[in-house]
């Protein structure tokens, strides 16, 4: 059997072992040693992206927004469905990931950072959006956890709660759509999305094409022109009993 060989590894900003793999030709990304993703199981990565750029007319331009570039499969199929006119840009935390890309994985996925559409950002895909200058994306894919319950990055969790919804939908054009990659399926997380005022959608994936069933799920936001979402509910005032 061959044995797996690393690479390259970094620290997470919480202090975790980041790490790129091979073996047997394909690449692995595992933290503390736990696998996140590998060039065998993509076909997830493929539908996100899929789902997040279905627009009419690919020679319009559109502007996207990708969260986590990792192993850049997602990247790809966008810039697979983009027109000339389209500008990508993939926020990525660590600039290892990004170097890895370049050292490691050109025979992977080709050169894909040097797509002229591409424009990388070595930065949290929160500040990002936060930074946005109004209703700035077309689309928003976020591959930056195994899910709005099980966050790869505790700061993350800022993406899953109403303000981070309200960022989205700031920064999302009308019709614009977010898309949340998740290892499991997450009714409740459905549910926030639809009180937050977008029109929601599950996706089951399997996670390779030979794949008797579906693993993964994709969750798509699509913000409605127009609708807003409810106010929160007031608190009653206390019992002064």
């Amino acid at each position: 059997m061959k044995p797996f060989e690393n690479l390259a590894e970094t620290r997470t900003p919480n202090g975790s072992r980041f790490s790129l793999h091979r073996h047997d030709g394909e690449y692995f990304l595992k933290q503390d040693g736990k696998q996140l993703m590998s060039s065998t199981s993509t076909t997830s990565e493929l539908v996100l992206a899929d789902l997040a750029c279905a627009f009419p007319g690919g020679a319009a331009a559109r502007k996207v927004l990708i969260g986590g570039l990792g192993l850049g499969f997602s990247l790809k199929r966008v810039l697979e469905l983009a027109g000339p006119k389209w500008h990508v840009e993939v926020a990525e935390l660590l600039p290892e990931v990004v170097a890895w890309n370049r050292e490691f994985l050109g025979d992977l996925n080709g050169p894909l950072l040097n797509d002229p559409r591409v424009r990388v950002l070595v930065a949290d895909v929160v500040e990002c959006i936060r930074d946005a200058q109004g209703e700035s994306y077309d689309a928003i894919l976020l591959d930056v956890d195994n899910g709005p319950t099980s966050m790869v990055q505790p700061q993350n969790a800022r993406l899953y709660k109403r303000a981070g919804f309200e960022l989205l939908r700031q920064s999302l054009r009308p019709g614009g759509r977010a898309a949340f990659w998740s290892a499991v399926r997450e009714p409740f997380f459905q549910r926030h999305l639809e009180r937050a005022g977008f029109k929601v959608s599950e996706v089951a994936s399997k996670a390779h094409p030979r794949a008797k069933r579906a693993a993964h799920y994709i969750y798509v936001a699509e913000r409605i022109e127009g609708k807003q979402p409810p106010p929160p509910t007031a608190k009653p005032p206390p019992s002064r009993r």
